[in-house]
């Protein structure tokens, strides 16, 4: 295992600085979602309390294709979409989900978080897979124990979705987070057959359940980022930068 895995005091402090900003945008976010307001406009005011914090928006520029890059503060996902949703004049309707997913880096380290939101009054269905899906964050928290595997993360977050009769999305994973913000391990929300990382503390991972209502395939749209569901059900995103800690894991975007 590289040491650079393993946070020193110092880095687990800036990680948590980053996150807790991460946590007030998320915060401060469920206070203005409602039907009428465009995800552009959610998507400023993030960017503004972020750089007010002395912090940059981690996704802004984000990306390994030159010619693509992320050009938002956070990413905004309705309904069907998934995942890295792009922010632009769409005006939020009644009786729909946006999952904000927010990363902020301050001093060089970086927080990552996620939430699912209504949009004023939703159906019971909705509410139920938003419930589950949180619901499975913490039954995967549960297990970011020293000395249990990322595996043991992911079969809990996958039995538990699986359960309630929803499917966990296969593309896409939890991370390693710190010095940068996709770092080892990649943490599945679905089991693997090979052996994975033992935890150990000092790191810290985001766990991030993409819970889908229909099946779990899904594709990326035409812009590049925006990730949705094969079937046009409706999805669920809920994800914490969490502590491995001799006693359990700490969340550290609250």
């Amino acid at each position: 295992m590289s040491k650079a895995l393993i946070k020193s005091s110092y880095e687990i402090e800036l990680i948590r600085n980053s996150s807790r900003i991460v946590a007030e945008v998320l915060r401060l976010l469920g206070q203005i979602i409602r039907p009428g307001i465009s995800t552009k406009e959610l998507d400023s005011f993030a960017e503004d309390f972020i750089r007010s914090q002395d912090a940059v928006p981690a996704f802004k520029g984000y990306g390994f294709n030159k010619h693509n890059k992320f050009p938002a503060s956070i990413c905004a996902s309705v309904d069907d979409q998934v995942v890295h949703g792009i922010p632009n004049d769409y005006l939020l309707k009644e009786g729909e989900i946006i999952s904000i997913d927010v990363g902020v880096k301050k001093n060089n380290y970086y927080g990552d978080g996620a939430w699912t939101y209504r949009v004023g009054r939703i159906s019971e269905a909705k509410l139920r897979l938003m419930r589950i899906t949180e619901e499975s964050l913490y039954k995967g928290i549960d297990q970011a124990t020293k000395g249990n595997r990322v595996c043991d993360i992911s079969q809990a977050v996958q039995e538990y979705v699986e359960k309630n009769g929803y499917s966990v999305v296969r593309e896409l994973v939890g991370h390693g987070v710190g010095r940068q913000l996709h770092e080892k391990p990649n943490v599945p929300n679905f089991s693997e057959k090979s052996p994975t990382m033992r935890l150990l503390p000092g790191m810290t991972i985001a766990i991030e359940p993409m819970v889908n209502a229909g099946a779990f395939d899904v594709f990326t749209d035409s812009d590049g980022w925006t990730v949705k569901t094969e079937d046009g059900f409706p999805s669920a995103h809920f994800e914490h930068t969490v502590l491995i800690t001799e006693n359990g894991a700490e969340i550290l975007t609250v």
